[in-house]
């Protein structure tokens, strides 16, 4: 079941193509470092496409790399160099970010730059067919052309008042007309066009990547909320008014992020680049934030809440050392564990929170469930195993683990496993001859370099401080 922005309510998913999904995210204009607040949508949008390929789906994901913009020219000139090094530089950047940030690459990221005469072909059908117009070098959709621009949004033309939203422009023939071609001014980057010299207006590069790679209609089309109106209303125009059909069948867009309580800008000083926050925070912190709450909904950044979310990620990986993963993983099988409580339970209310419109949150909670389950002394040695392959399993599903091996070896950096497990050993020899002050002492000890001995009914166990 998912929300469709367009329809305002929630409906089962029916792909196209039984079995594959076609999908198509907005991805970044490269003027500069994007900030925390794209992060979240490039994040979403990957466990969008980790879920589907999980439930065994065949996924096309394209993300645009929008290369050629006013804000592009704007920091080309403030960097005093061309508008193609600002975009090269920041294109870069953006891949270097998403990578850090454990996101897969899209199977297609065109860049505008690189589609050009498709843009020019497809403003000229839009000419041709009645719904576009030039004017002193400028190419406009007309709006009225179309009854059912607004469907997207729910706005209406007529509500649209110059001076509001709506920015007046003498050579538009209605007030919400927007450009489909620029003409350029002097010294601006230029492409030759029936209507003169110009570049392609940021709505129609955007349908004419995805429709590029994923045909006239596709499943899902996703971005920002902030998205929502004007760009994704106008690319809807723009494929309706060619084809008569949907641009997409569903229409997925992730909530605002607020920095404490207020909206991120930089007059306040409360901008933040995912590069900046991914000097502090490693990716699956990041990450865990904005999963914990629902993608639909606003989510308040603070470094509270950040070293909530690591704290919380210390669980998973303290469950994955109690059972020595990294060492036995390979010799259990998840259906071992069975039951009423089992584990096959587990990942059913984990598919079904996903299943409900991407419940990330609690679909988290179905990991803390496991790796509880996995550090219960009380459940077989096999049982706490098939746990944490699963908590790794469904983990992964959500992005997290990417690097197990490293973490779970970095975990103990001057310490071998084998060398505090020795000195528990002795420590247990100690309480059996009941030698109180030794067993103390050891224990002080070890804590004091940040481990921490627990005695059970079952025996001595250890873990690292959280």
């Amino acid at each position: 079941m998912l929300y469709n922005s367009q329809t305002r309510k929630k409906a089962e998913f029916i792909p196209l193509v039984p079995g594959k999904l076609s999908l198509y995210a907005c991805g970044p204009t490269v003027y500069n470092y994007f900030h925390i607040g794209n992060a979240r949508a490039f994040i979403f949008f990957d466990v969008v496409r980790r879920y589907f390929e999980y439930r065994g789906y065949e996924v096309t994901y394209v993300q645009n790399i929008t290369d050629i913009d006013d804000k592009i020219i704007a920091q080309a000139i403030d960097e005093e160099i061309s508008f193609h090094k600002v975009a090269d530089k920041y294109a870069n950047a953006f891949l270097e970010d998403t990578a850090a940030l454990g996101i897969k690459p899209p199977h297609h990221q065109p860049r505008a730059t690189d589609v050009v005469p498709q843009i020019i072909a497809y403003i000229q059908r839009l000419v041709e067919q009645g719904f576009a117009y030039e004017a002193a070098g400028d190419v406009y959709f007309d709006t009225t052309a179309l009854p059912s621009y607004g469907s997207l949004s729910g706005k209406k033309t007529e509500e649209q008042l110059v001076g509001a939203r709506v920015a007046e422009n003498l050579n538009k023939r209605n007030p919400t007309d927007f450009t489909l071609w620029k003409r350029s001014k002097p010294g601006e980057p230029v492409w030759q066009s029936p209507w003169g010299e110009g570049r392609p207006g940021w709505h129609t590069e955007c349908v004419v990547m995805s429709q590029m790679y994923l045909g006239e209609t596709f499943d899902i089309h996703g971005g920002g909320i902030d998205l929502i109106f004007p760009h994704h209303e106008n690319e809807l125009a723009q494929a309706t008014a060619l084809s008569g059909k949907p641009l997409a069948n569903y229409w997925m867009h992730n909530g605002f992020l607020n920095i404490e309580g207020e909206k991120m800008s930089k007059s306040l000083k409360n901008f933040f680049t995912a590069r900046e926050i991914l000097a502090e925070y490693d990716a699956e912190t990041i990450r865990f934030f904005f999963l914990s709450k629902h993608y639909r909904s606003p989510i308040d950044f603070s470094r509270e809440l950040m070293e909530e979310s690591k704290k919380a990620l210390a669980n998973f990986y303290a469950a994955l050392l109690s059972v020595d993963y990294l060492q036995n993983k390979a010799s259990s099988n998840p259906q071992e564990c069975t039951g009423q409580d089992g584990l096959a339970n587990l990942e059913a209310e984990f598919t079904a929170a996903m299943d409900d419109d991407f419940n990330s949150a609690k679909a988290i909670a179905v990991l803390f469930d496991l790796s509880h389950k996995a550090k219960n002394q009380a459940e077989t040695a096999p049982n706490r195993l098939a746990a944490a392959e699963l908590l790794v399993k469904l983990g992964t599903v959500l992005g997290f683990f990417q690097n197990l091996t490293q973490r779970l070896s970095a975990t103990l950096p001057d310490l071998s496993k084998a060398l505090v497990e020795l000195i528990v050993t002795y420590r247990s020899e100690a309480r059996a001859n009941k030698d109180w002050q030794a067993s103390d002492r050891i224990r002080d000890d070890l804590a004091k370099l940040g481990i921490e001995i627990k005695d059970t009914p079952g025996g001595c166990t250890w873990k690292i401080k959280e």
